[in-house]
C-alpha cells in the first residue's frame, strides 16, 4: 500500500464531488429534454484526476489492506466501486453520447405513415386502447430498436465487460461487482427463483381475470405492450387528476411534519417537454442543495405513484447530513434510496392515504387496491425474472447471440406477457440495478412496519414521522447496506415474505 494520507483522501473526495456535480447536471439536462445531446467526454477529460490511475491504485490498496468490517474498509469499497464505474464511464462515454442523441431524435414510422418520437412511444403505447394499434406501434418500435439501438447497447455491454476484466479487481464481471457492492448476487437470484415458483399459482389465478376485464384479452394473446396498457388502468383517472396530484402530495408531506421541497432544495420538473424521457428520474446535482425531480406525465394514478416514488428519492438526497463524507452522500448501496422511494410510492396502496388525498370513493377503493396489488405482483415477478436473466447475461457463460431467446423465455415465462427479442440488451439496468430494486422492495416493507409501530397505521400524516424519517433514515445518506439498515431499524432480515403476505391479503 502506498499509504493514502487523510489529506490525500480528502482531496480525492473533493475532486470526485466536483466531477459528479458536473456530470449529473449534464445527465439531467439531456434526459429532461433541456438539451438534445449529452457532452460527456469533455467532462471526463476535464476531471480525469478524480478517477485516474493514481487515485485508482491508492484506493485499491486501501481496500485490500483495511480490516473487513471497519469504516476504512467500507469507505474504500464505496470509493473503489465508484472509481471502477467512472473508469468504465470514461471508456463508454462516446457510446453513451451516441445512445442519448439517438433516443432524443429517433422517430418510429408505422406502415400507415404515422410518426411517433421514440422518447414518447412508451406513453403512447400505454394510452392506446386498441389492441391492433398498440401492437403495431410496439412492433415498429421493436424493429427500430433491433436495427439501431440494440446493437449500440450490445456494443456497450461487451465493452464494459472488457474494461472491468482489465481492471483486475476479480476474475470476472460478477465477482468484481460482488466484491465492490458488498453482497453476493447469486443468492438473491436464488431467492427470486423461489419467489417466482411460490407465487406462480397466485399469478396464474389472477392474470386471466385482469386481462379480460381490462383489455378483453386472454393470456395467450397478451404481449408486453398489453401489459403497459393494462397497468395504465385509465378507469381510475378521475380519482387521480393531474391538477390535484402535486397539491395532494405536497399536503401529505407537510402533514407528516416535513417540507415537500426540502425548503427549496428539491426542484419539481413535472411538465411535458419534447425530448424528455418517458421514464421519470431524480437527479441530485449538488447533494443536499440542488435536487431535480423529473416526470413526464403519462396520466392517472401512474403519475401519482411515480411522483411519490421520485419524491422519496429527492427528499432523501436533499435531507442528507451535509457533514457526511462524499462517499456516504453520493455513493453506496442504492437499495437504500430505492427503499425510501418505494416507501413513499406504496402510499398509493394504503386505503387511509387514498381516502385522504386522492379522489377515490369508498365504492371504488376495493377494485383500485386489488388492481394495485396485481400491478405490484407483476412488477415483482418482472424484476425477479430480470435479475435471473441478467445473471446469465453478465455470467459470460451464455453466448451473446443466445441471449435474446433467453430474455424472451425468461421474462415471458415469469409475467405471462410476450416480450420482444429486440429488447434483450435494452431492457437491462446498469450494473445489476435490478438487485437494488429487489432489496429495496424488501426493505421498504420493514420500514413501513417500523413506522406503523412507532407512529400508527397512518404514520404518513403524523407530524412526528417526518422528522424521524429525516433524522433516522435520510440523514445517514447511504453509509449502510440494505441488510444493515434492516437490522438497525427493524431488527430483521430482508425477505420477500412481507410482500407476499400483503399482496395475498389484498388480492384475496
Amino acid at each position: 500500500m502506498t499509504g493514502m494520507m487523510d489529506d490525500g483522501l480528502d482531496a480525492l473526495r473533493e475532486r470526485g464531488e466536483a466531477f459528479l456535480v458536473e456530470l449529473s447536471r449534464e445527465y439531467y439536462e439531456a434526459h429532461s429534454g433541456l438539451k438534445a445531446e449529452a457532452l460527456l467526454q469533455p467532462i471526463f477529460r476535464k476531471h480525469e484526476g478524480a478517477y485516474g490511475d493514481e487515485a485508482f491504485h491508492e484506493v485499491r490498496d486501501r481496500f485490500a489492506s483495511s480490516p473487513p468490517g471497519s469504516d476504512a474498509h467500507r469507505s474504500a469499497r464505496m470509493l473503489l466501486d465508484w472509481l471502477v464505474e467512472s473508469r468504465c464511464g470514461r471508456e463508454l462515454a462516446p457510446l453513451e453520447e451516441r445512445e442519448i442523441a439517438w433516443e432524443a431524435t429517433a422517430i418510429i414510422r408505422g406502415n400507415d405513415g404515422a410518426e411517433e418520437p421514440y422518447q414518447r412511444s412508451a406513453i403512447t403505447i400505454a394510452n392506446t386502447r386498441d389492441k391492433k394499434e398498440r401492437q403495431a406501434l410496439d412492433d415498429a418500435r421493436a424493429a427500430l430498436v433491433q436495427a439501431e439501438l440494440g446493437p449500440m447497447k450490445l456494443e456497450r455491454l461487451q465493452r464494459e465487460h472488457d474494461v472491468v476484466r482489465g481492471l483486475g479487481i476479480a476474475a470476472d464481471y460478477i465477482s468484481t461487482w460482488e466484491s465492490l457492492s458488498g453482497f453476493a448476487i447469486r443468492p438473491l437470484r436464488d431467492e427470486c427463483q423461489a419467489f417466482l415458483r411460490g407465487t406462480q399459482a397466485m399469478w396464474d389465478d389472477v392474470l386471466p381475470g385482469f386481462l379480460k376485464r381490462g383489455l378483453k384479452l386472454s393470456p395467450r394473446e397478451a404481449t408486453r405492450a398489453d401489459a403497459a396498457a393494462l397497468m395504465r388502468a385509465p378507469e381510475f383517472d378521475a380519482a387521480f387528476s393531474a391538477g390535484g396530484m402535486e397539491v395532494g402530495v405536497r399536503r401529505q408531506i407537510t402533514e407528516m411534519g416535513a417540507s415537500p421541497d426540502a425548503y427549496g432544495r428539491v426542484i419539481f420538473d413535472t411538465g411535458d417537454r419534447p425530448g424528455k424521457r418517458a421514464r421519470a428520474f431524480c437527479s441530485p446535482v449538488r447533494i443536499p442543495d440542488e435536487v431535480y425531480l423529473v416526470l413526464r406525465p403519462h396520466g392517472g394514478q401512474n403519475d401519482w405513484t411515480t411522483l411519490m416514488h421520485e419524491l422519496g428519492h429527492a427528499l432523501h438526497f436533499a435531507n442528507m447530513d451535509r457533514a457526511l463524507p462524499f462517499e456516504y452522500r453520493w455513493l453506496g448501496d442504492n437499495s437504500i434510496t430505492e427503499a425510501y422511494a418505494m416507501l413513499f410510492d406504496h402510499r398509493l396502496q394504503d386505503p387511509g392515504w387514498l381516502g385522504r388525498y386522492s379522489g377515490l370513493s369508498k365504492a371504488e377503493m376495493p377494485a383500485y387496491r386489488r388492481a394495485a396489488a396485481f400491478e405490484e405482483l407483476h412488477f415483482l415477478r418482472r424484476y425477479c425474472a430480470k435479475l435471473v436473466y441478467e445473471v446469465e447475461l453478465h455470467g459470460e457463460t451464455t453466448s451473446w447471440s443466445a441471449l435474446p431467446d433467453l430474455y424472451v423465455e425468461t421474462l415471458t415465462g415469469a409475467t405471462g406477457f410476450r416480450y420482444q427479442p429486440a429488447d434483450a440488451f435494452v431492457d437491462v439496468d446498469a450494473r445489476f440495478y435490478a438487485a437494488r430494486y429487489l432489496r429495496a422492495w424488501q426493505l421498504q416493507a420493514l420500514l413501513n412496519e417500523s413506522l406503523q409501530e412507532q407512529f400508527n397505521a397512518d404514520w404518513w400524516r403524523n407530524p412526528g414521522a417526518g422528522p424521524w424519517i429525516e433524522a433516522k433514515l435520510f440523514a445517514h445518506g447511504q453509509r449502510e447496506l440494505a441488510t444493515e439498515q434492516a437490522k438497525r431499524v427493524a431488527g430483521r432480515d430482508l425477505s420477500f415474505e412481507p410482500l407476499v403476505r400483503a399482496i395475498e391479503a389484498t388480492l384475496g
